[in-house]
């Protein structure tokens, strides 16, 4: 573990510097971070400004989903999905045949390949919204619903990593893959709502098919007290296994990789 945790921080250490030598671009990014965010709120103002509540949620409970929501997409944007779209290059090109000689397991290489720092700047967009949401509420979360929603966040981040990987193996048999990570991408835009917001049978899917609810929805409970225990653990343990399952698609992946100059 020690080593793939240097392996990260090296990793990081150099996107850095690579944004910093070009600072006027990094804070260029960072405003367009922050507009960003802007235009994701801005649907919510609207709903929220003709009612109070929608399918039991309020404007301030709402806003602990996206806050979530940001979260997410800031640790997707900045960390993983750089990579992966490195990654279906590195297949097209031979050049995964470079990862697979370093004495380093090649999904953990892979998956930190690339970052994108400027980033940080939606991280903290998504700590402010959710600061101003719990104000708004007025009573603020227990430590242990506090707990519980950083758990689940987590969980989440990992159900969104084991999807993007889950599309990247694919590319080991279907090279041309860029798209549906792109497709991959948008439905996820879709976790910023409340799932309960949406019909059963997209409720369905998007809990049970595409996790959107266990990426946003279910850690937003959480922390507002709630989720039961139960759900809370079947969470835990959905997030869990769909890592188990793309780790188990990527190993079986490697296996049929052939390089592109053989």
């Amino acid at each position: 573990m020690r080593r793939y945790l240097a392996v990260l921080a090296i990793q990081l250490r150099v996107s850095l510097a690579a944004a910093l030598a070009y600072r006027a671009n990094f804070v260029i990014e960072g405003v367009l971070s922050i507009a960003w965010q802007a235009l994701t709120l801005l649907p919510l103002v609207v709903v929220y400004q003709v009612r109070d509540s929608v399918a039991g949620w309020d404007a301030p409970s709402a806003l602990v989903v996206i806050a979530y929501f940001l979260g997410v997409r800031a640790i997707l944007e900045g960390l993983i999905t750089p990579s992966l779209v490195d990654l279906v290059e590195r297949i097209r090109s031979g050049a995964f045949d470079y990862v697979l000689l370093k004495p380093v397991d090649a999904q953990a290489l892979v998956s930190a390949s690339r970052h994108e720092p400027w980033k940080i700047f939606d991280l903290l967009g998504a700590l402010a919204v959710l600061a101003y949401a719990l104000a708004r509420r007025g009573a603020p979360p227990s430590p242990g619903a506090l707990a519980l929603g950083a758990a689940l966040f987590v969980a989440g981040v990992a159900a969104t990593y084991a999807l993007w990987i889950l599309c990247a193996a694919a590319s080991f048999w279907v090279v041309r893959l860029d798209n549906l990570m792109y497709l991959l991408g948008s439905v996820f835009d879709v976790a910023r709502w409340p799932v309960d917001l949406f019909p059963a049978a997209w409720r369905v899917v998007f809990t049970f098919v595409i996790p959107v609810a266990v990426i946003t929805t279910f850690p937003a409970r959480a922390l507002l007290g709630t989720l039961s225990p139960t759900a809370a653990l079947a969470t835990l343990a959905g997030a869990a296994g769909l890592v188990v399952v793309s780790r188990v698609v990527w190993r079986t992946a490697i296996r049929s990789y052939t390089s592109a100059s053989s």
